[in-house]
């Protein structure tokens, strides 16, 4: 249980997500659009990579990235990966 910390992150990011969402109009379409955008963003990496050179691996990480914080978060994903 040393990686207690990874668990409280992704709580607070799915609280703060949720938070957001309920502000909106509609916060169950605003969260589906959000995770469909970032799985979609995932995908056309994932199709585009033998081309443009750039991929992501598809893991756990990757997956709650772009579900919970969409395609913010998988452009933040891609800066931390030219970054390191």
């Amino acid at each position: 249980m040393k990686d207690w910390w990874i668990w409280v992150a992704a709580g607070g990011c799915l609280l703060t997500v949720g938070r957001c969402a309920a502000h909106q109009r509609h916060p169950i379409r605003a969260l589906l659009a959000a995770a469909l955008c970032g799985i979609g963003a995932l995908a056309v990496l994932a199709l585009l990579a033998p081309v443009t050179g750039i991929s992501l691996p598809f893991n756990r990480f990757t997956g709650f990235v772009a579900v919970v914080l969409g395609l913010p978060g998988v452009t933040g994903l891609l800066l931390l990966q030219l970054l390191l």
